[in-house]
């Protein structure tokens, strides 16, 4: 069986200031483009039967960025539908609900956790006859790749919360003796090779 490389999007505005970002199409910052591409070198070396994209600008512009050809956009890999709660912060939303939680309570007029973790089931059912052919690559968000990492190893959607995951990182799901297994998880591109000689002479 093939791998599945998720790559969350590179930054937007309202992912650097944290404001929950589902349907608003937000492009990329200048800082998330260049995140995307220094995703580049870590994905050239990859032969993908298939990459996956959310529909929304900023997963499709981090795809053409980090050299990906994408054969198909899936509203399934859209971020987690946040409803009434969509542009807020996290603390912006305790201020009226204290101690809400989007992994045990979802989003009024939005995604329950359990609605999120359908659609996610749904695409991994999808991709069982891509992966007996080889990898797969899957552009998408923060909370919905959360959810489908735990949901790829049987756990609930909630488990999500257990996993952060930074603006274009890369994770890997696999399997182990046949059962599956998450292979690496919010993984960061390596720093550019200039980057990396600068430290060095440093010390």
């Amino acid at each position: 069986m093939g791998q599945i490389t998720l790559i969350r999007h590179g930054a937007t505005t309202w992912s650097t200031a944290r404001r929950h970002t589902s349907y608003t199409d937000l492009g990329l910052t200048p800082d998330g483009e260049r995140q995307a591409r220094s995703l580049r070198p870590a994905l050239a070396a990859e032969r993908f039967v298939a990459v996956l994209s959310s529909p929304r600008l900023r997963a499709v512009r981090t795809a053409d960025l980090a050299g990906l050809t994408i054969t198909d956009t899936d509203e399934d890999l859209a971020e987690w539908n946040y409803g009434e709660y969509e542009g807020q912060t996290t603390a912006e939303i305790h201020e009226d609900q204290p101690g809400w939680s989007v992994w045990t309570d979802g989003c009024p007029g939005g995604e329950s956790p359990s609605e999120v973790g359908e659609r996610v089931d749904r695409l991994l059912s999808r991709l069982h006859p891509l992966l007996d052919n080889g990898h797969v690559a899957l552009v998408g968000h923060a909370h919905s790749l959360r959810v489908l990492g735990a949901r790829w190893v049987g756990l609930p959607p909630s488990a999500g919360g257990l996993l952060r995951l930074d603006t274009a990182t890369l994770s890997l799901l696999g399997t182990e003796h046949g059962r599956r297994v998450i292979l690496r998880w919010n993984h960061p591109p390596a720093p550019p090779v200039d980057a990396v000689d600068a430290t060095t002479a440093r010390h």
